[in-house]
């Protein structure tokens, strides 16, 4: 089968890798119809190679069709349209009984001292073969695929696998009382959802915080209050927003790799050109992010308020303004959304309409072929790039 593979810093190709076959009884094997480009594989194409091998297979946002099952699955059967979550779960350990699929215990990755395994993302988490490929192998497949109906297009249901679940635990986390208002930090995929997330959940005031004019653009055009980062007193100008004390929440929905951290950014760079092996050390014990969105976060929320972090984070010594923080009285909660725990409320919002609009969200289409291709123009945010589609 065709596949997207990793070979190096901002170097994907599609390579011809063997098929996934059924391995376990309670396996099943997927034929890939669509398959997204996340923001968090834009990590592992710029941040994250010490923790892969060459060839391995990206991407965790697949949706596809039964295509094999083993002699144990009982709850689909070849023909069945599903979605498959990123995380790799078995939905029947005491962590997934607790709706937190992302610590799932049968799948934790002890060597590495990380959560549940993830499908495509690194040795971290499990080097687990991802879905940017023709056909993906899932276990668990009693208990993890999503299946969804006939008819509706790809578009309706692919972003259950990450985006929808993504948002919607980041806007629950955030806890915005109502009538509230909620700063939404980067408009990418999962920042421009979370908007969208607030506004259907009756939040009062969402603001949108971007560089890219397409973004801006784009979050407006949905009734967000888009401000540009660039805006010379942004934090002032967002209080102005916010009766004067600065929103209930913010969620950060950029992550490790931030604007406006040259220092951290410096330091990610000279680390790239050390020896696999140093690399993998550094950024274990020593590894820091770019905290520019973090610290504006912590500048803008309100005392007392709440900071909900969907971005991906991965340093091991980042520095933090604990004063400040304990002086506001800021709650802070976090880590990898638990993609199961959220079906049931947002499954019935893609079956009967589609108030998201996630028929319309990918900016961008292409051909599983294209992918080197579509990983450089997202990275570079070229072409109004917000989500991407891969579909073989």
């Amino acid at each position: 089968m065709k596949a997207v593979t990793w070979h190096g810093r901002r170097d994907v190709r599609v390579d011809t890798v063997p098929d996934p076959r059924i391995e376990q009884p309670t396996d099943v094997v997927v034929g890939i119809t669509s398959s997204g480009i996340c923001g968090s594989d834009l990590h592992l194409y710029e941040v994250l190679g010490p923790f892969l091998d060459e060839g391995d297979i990206l991407g965790h946002e697949p949706m596809g069709v039964v295509e094999e099952v083993g002699p144990e699955v009982t709850a689909v059967r070849p023909g069945d349209r599903v979605v498959v979550p990123f995380n790799v779960s078995c939905g029947t350990c005491f962590m997934c009984g607790q709706g937190l699929h992302s610590q799932c215990e049968t799948t934790q990755v002890h060597e590495q001292g990380s959560g549940a395994a993830l499908f495509g993302y690194t040795k971290l988490y499990g080097q687990v073969p991802g879905g940017q490929a023709e056909f993906l192998r899932v276990p668990f497949g009693n208990t993890l695929p999503i299946k969804v109906p006939d008819g509706p297009p790809d578009d309706r249901f692919v972003y259950l696998s990450d985006v929808l679940p993504t948002a919607w635990q980041a806007v629950e986390y955030a806890a915005v009382p109502e009538g509230g208002s909620l700063v939404v930090l980067g408009l990418g995929p999962i920042g421009d959802m979370a908007c969208r997330v607030a506004q259907h959940r009756g939040v009062g005031k969402v603001i949108g915080v971007d560089l890219v004019p397409e973004r801006l653009a784009r979050a407006r055009a949905n009734g967000v209050e888009a401000v540009d980062l660039r805006e010379p007193e942004l934090v002032a100008a967002i209080r102005d927003m916010t009766d004067g004390r600065g929103p209930d929440a913010v969620v950060d929905a950029v992550g490790m790799e931030a604007h406006g951290s040259p220092n951290a950014q410096l330091a990610q760079q000279m680390t790239a050109l050390l020896p696999d092996g140093i690399q993998a050390w550094l950024m274990k014990r020593a590894g820091v992010d770019r905290l520019h969105a973090l610290y504006l976060a912590i500048d803008i929320v309100r005392r007392g308020g709440t900071i909900s972090l969907a971005g991906v984070y991965g340093g091991m010594t980042d520095p933090m303004p604990m004063l400040r923080m304990f002086d506001k009285q800021i709650q802070l909660r976090m880590g990898q959304a638990n993609v199961r725990r959220w079906v049931d409320e947002l499954l019935p919002l893609l079956v009967d309409g589609d108030p998201l609009g996630v028929e319309t969200f990918a900016t961008h289409r292409v051909r599983l072929d294209q992918a080197p291709a579509a990983y450089q123009m997202f990275q570079q945010k070229r072409d109004g790039a917000v989500k991407v589609l891969l579909q073989p």
